[in-house]
């Protein structure tokens, strides 16, 4: 431990030094460079020309110029010593490039939109390296990692971790061939040590887990159940053919010792990624003039000249945490490539919902919920196992508990009415939450904590209630009896499929239950508890609920009134979502395969619900949210100052991405697009080539309405009135070949 100390605080003390060095070249460099050499006349529209440029910061730019902006090959230093030579698109870093860093770390490869993304090289100072494929600054793809402390893997990576096939070679000579989830040793694989002895089979989170074999170079094994729990672990020593008698060994000393020395190197981190240091160049997009520096009597270039109103050129230095507080309500964005402005933004005055605290009518009924949640998930039980008998399955697997006022021998007292709790097979949604990496303590903190839940504005049609946990991460939804008769009927399918396709993008389920009031009221509620899908510390600017039908299908409120709390329908959509070429391929394999459930269990009117932040909007400090509304006058707009205030997440090293995965904080682009003025129900509009940055949410909800007599009935009914094409209620087949349809269409590849 001590070595390793040691060789860390010798790197700490290395890259400091070179830092220092990097700086101080810089500042000699941009002192003695006082003098830019620029034409005298700016060069007509779209030509390009060669220039060297002092910037506001002292930044300093030599290479290809047009139209106000770099646009071809040139070189970018900023103050801090890092630097960057390769490729321009319209002021984008694009293309081939390398970047350097003043620590001595470099990345030679290809660059998108000033993201290292497609096939690269990063070599850091300590000797760490990666070559391979990128997607937006993460490690993605295939690749071949080498770290400082020589360790080396080559295989499969996702999202900055090591996922699907690879193999792990340590410098004490142990190996490890076979599947990974983020960043361990996770599904079948095959381990062996220096001495020659092996485990293969079954691992989960970096141990042995499940059915697997440890086998001696002399023939001999162990085959057996393996877990760190030795409550669960059993199996059975084979002697080999040479030896005679069993040795007196402990499977358990696999964990203890022989894992040990098996730790996955964290490898270097990043000082700040290129995609941070991206300048924002005043005027961008805006075709004119304003900004440019003028040049003085004495030929030298006056930086100061820029508009007051405007944003330096450079980005934040490494380092520098400034924060330009100029306010959010009138904030504008000037966008890049082919980009416009985003509107206007309001910002909310509170929180989505009203808190439920005493006198509320449904108060009560809360405090029901949590006392019965409390019971339910504090109760203890056996040991989870995710293979499942039938009969956990059954929808007679039902358990009731009275709780009393005055508390009894399994339940504590309270302050509500008498009321019976019933929970549908327990053992299957324990089990759920367990496979959705639930932790029973927090599941019972956010539902039963202290803060109070919130219910959210008037139900719709189907006349349920909708209430949030304090920390967004829970949504409790009531429900009608015909919608749980459909829910333990496709459990057993549902279990399965989320089992098998961790990036299912259907609902999760995490617990299914019901509260009945005794004396005269007799009321009986029914509730399924859900994961919020936009639960995230982003702001969403816009959330859209798409089903692929057309009638009925806008939202009734006016522009004016639109918020981020606003659900917008296939009518109101403007965008369309371009997905990197992995992510796109594994969006459809996963839309197919979500859809051939929802048919098969002849689930029907389901949406998918999209909601997304605009990265170049700054999250605000306080509680609440900014908006774009979607009409405004760009041509009379100021030109912006960024707030540092809204720090992306994946604008941090690489690994702060580990909650990235389909659906869910995806980095991506949107395209805008106008619908044709004479074609009101047109479903997609024109692309009109602007485009945003986008972190994007995405999952199939409302997965509980089968085609039962009712929809049936109005299908007929609206079929009279309307093409039948155009309305919601059909038969499953056609529903999933219509929503599957348009949804690839309004979802397609980056390219």
């Amino acid at each position: 431990m001590s070595k390793k100390l040691g060789f860390r605080k010798a790197l700490e003390t290395k890259v400091k030094k070179s830092q220092v060095a990097a700086k101080k070249k810089a500042i000699s460099i941009f002192t003695a460079m006082s003098v830019a050499h620029v034409d005298e006349e700016e060069a007509g529209s779209g030509e390009v020309r060669h220039v060297e440029k002092v910037l506001p910061r002292g930044d300093f730019y030599i290479g290809d110029w047009c139209d106000g902006l770099p646009h071809g090959n040139g070189k970018y230093l900023w103050t801090d010593g890092c630097m960057y030579v390769g490729g321009w698109f319209k002021g984008k870093i694009m293309g081939k490039g390398k970047f350097c860093w003043p620590s001595g770390a470099t990345y030679e490869g290809e660059f998108k939109s000033g993201f290292m993304d497609g096939q690269g090289t990063f070599t850091g100072f300590s000797g760490d390296s990666y070559k391979g494929s990128w997607v937006m600054n993460l490690k993605h793809g295939q690749g071949i990692k080498n770290y400082f402390n020589g360790d080396y893997y080559e295989g499969e990576w996702r999202t900055g971790f090591q996922e699907g096939e690879g193999r792990y070679q340590w410098t004490n000579g142990i190996h490890y061939d076979g599947q990974w989830k983020n960043g361990l040793m996770n599904g079948n694989g095959r381990m062996e040590w220096s001495d020659g002895n092996s485990y293969e089979g079954c691992w989960e989170d970096g141990f042995p887990k499940g059915n697997g074999t440890f086998r001696w170079p002399d023939g001999s094994s162990y085959v057996g159940v393996w877990s760190k729990d030795v409550k669960e672990m059993n199996g059975t020593y084979n002697p080999s053919d040479s030896s005679t008698e069993k040795p007196d060994w402990d499977p358990q000393v696999v964990f203890s010792e022989y894992l040990k020395e098996c730790k996955i190197c964290p490898g270097e981190k990043m000082s700040i990624l290129p995609s941070k240091k991206m300048p924002h160049w005043p005027g961008m997009g805006k075709g004119n003039d304003q900004g440019r520096p003028r040049r003085m009597s004495d030929g030298k270039l006056n930086c100061h000249s820029f508009s007051s109103d405007m944003h330096d050129v450079s980005a934040i230095s490494e380092g520098d945490s400034k924060d330009d507080d100029d306010g959010i309500e009138s904030l504008c964005l000037e966008d890049s490539t082919s980009r416009e402005s985003l509107p206007h933004f309001k910002t909310p005055t509170k929180r989505q919902g009203q808190t439920i605290s005493k006198g509320h009518k449904n108060y009560e009924l809360m405090l029901n919920l949590q006392l019965g949640i409390r019971h339910s998930v504090g109760r203890p039980g056996p040991v989870i196992s995710l293979d499942l008998k039938s009969s956990a399955f059954d929808p007679k697997e039902k358990v009731w508990t009275k709780f009393p006022p005055e508390g009894s021998k399994h339940t504590p007292p309270h302050q509500s009415s008498d009321f019976r709790w019933k929970d549908y097979c327990p053992v299957v949604f324990r089990t759920l939450r367990k496979l959705f990496d639930v932790d029973a303590a927090d599941y019972m903190i956010s539902i039963c904590g202290d803060d109070a839940l919130r219910e959210l504005s008037s139900p719709g049609k189907s006349g349920s209630f909708f209430y949030l946990t304090n920390d967004d991460k829970y949504m409790i939804k009531t429900i009608k009896k015909a919608e749980v008769k459909v829910l333990l009927r496709m459990l057993p399918a549902y279990y399965n499929h989320v089992r098998s396709f961790e990036n299912t993008l259907v609902t999760k389920f995490y617990g299914l239950h019901s509260v009945k009031l005794t004396g005269t009221a007799q009321k009986k509620v029914r509730f399924v508890i859900m994961g919020n899908l936009l639960c995230t510390h982003y702001t969403i600017h816009r959330r859209f609920d798409l089903k692929g039908s057309s009638h009925g299908r806008t939202t009734s409120k006016p522009e004016s009134e639109i918020d981020p709390s606003t659900t917008l329908k296939d009518l109101d959509l403007n965008y369309l979502f371009r997905l990197e070429k992995t992510w796109f391929e594994e969006f459809c394999r996963q839309v197919d395969r979500d859809c051939d459930l929802l048919e098969q269990e002849r689930i029907m009117d389901y949406s998918l619900l999209v909601g997304f932040h605009f990265r170049e909007v700054p999250t605000p400090l306080a509680s609440g949210a900014v908006t774009p509304t979607g009409n405004a006058d760009h041509e009379n707009e100021e030109v912006p100052r960024l707030s540092q205030t809204g720090q992306d997440q994946l604008d941090s090293e690489p690994s702060g991405g580990s909650s990235i995965r389909l659906g869910i904080s995806m980095p991506a682009r949107i395209e805008k697009t106008v619908r044709k003025p004479e074609c009101e129900t047109q479903l997609i509009g024109e692309p009109t080539g602007v485009f945003y940055d986008v972190i994007l949410f995405f999952g199939i909800i409302d997965i509980l309405q089968d085609y039962d007599i009712t929809k049936k009935l109005e299908h007929a009914y609206k079929s009279m009135q309307y093409d039948p094409t155009s309305i919601s209620a059909v038969d499953p087949k056609q529903y999933s070949k219509r929503f599957r349809d348009f949804i690839l269409k309004i979802f397609v590849e980056d390219t």
